[in-house]
């Protein structure tokens, strides 16, 4: 299948570079200096991933990633930040509007090859999707029931679309906020907390078949669903 990236990137000399780059390994790219033809281009034909420059003229990056994530039709489409800013706060506030991916100014090509490719397998959709598995446990979501070791256990509905979310976007963080957005709903207003409290059911549940530490605690991100260990 080929991959379809939109490049939305101001500075010519640095679009028709990372463009070249890209298309040398096979990708199909298509660059745009600013947000406002990058929403054309997704009326149009929408990209498989979105490299995302920060600094752009009119709406940012950051800001037009914040609004991406927000909106059914293009939430699903991956996107990675690209920006000079390397501080922590930065990459924290780039990963919490919704980035799958931060990537900081310079950067070698094979990163940048290596870091698309990565986003792209975490963002596949399953295969089978009646059936999720992981390290045991077994979502069956024709049957909403989840085993692990082949024990049927119980969960609360709000756990089992936490457990379902979390195992079908392994290996990648997510903060408080994003998990509000994605288990329990854009138009439910619930403290951010109340995610813990759900985290730590869950784990405590996970503990039973010692898998507790597939659910890890990224300190000043979030979340995320680990099958790599710690």
């Amino acid at each position: 299948m080929d991959i379809k990236i939109l490049l939305v990137e101001d500075e010519p000399s640095i679009r028709d570079m990372l463009a070249m780059l890209l298309e040398q390994v096979g990708f199909i790219v298509q660059g745009v200096p600013d947000v406002q033809m990058a929403e054309r281009c997704l009326k149009d034909n929408a990209p498989s991933i979105i490299l995302l420059d920060w600094m752009l003229p009119g709406i940012s990056g950051v800001e037009w990633c914040r609004r991406l994530k927000r909106d059914k039709s293009y939430s699903d489409i991956p996107v990675i930040l690209v920006s000079a800013r390397s501080e922590e706060e930065d990459k924290v506030r780039g990963l919490d509007v919704g980035a799958d991916d931060y990537i900081c100014k310079p950067f070698s090509p094979k990163e940048l090859v290596a870091r698309i490719r990565a986003v792209l397998r975490r963002s596949a959709a399953p295969e089978n999707t009646e059936r999720i598995e992981q390290k045991g446990i077994v979502l069956s979501l024709d049957e909403h029931r989840l085993k692990i070791d082949d024990t049927v256990v119980a969960l609360s509905p709000t756990e089992y679309r936490l457990l379902e979310f979390f195992m079908t976007h392994p290996d990648k963080v997510y903060s408080r906020g994003q998990l509000l957005d994605h288990v329990w709903g854009r138009s439910t207003y619930i403290e951010e907390r109340t995610v813990d409290v759900h985290i730590r059911r869950l784990r405590k549940i996970l503990a039973r078949f010692q898998r507790e530490e597939l659910v890890q605690t990224v300190r000043g991100f979030g979340y995320r669903f680990s099958l790599q260990g710690e």
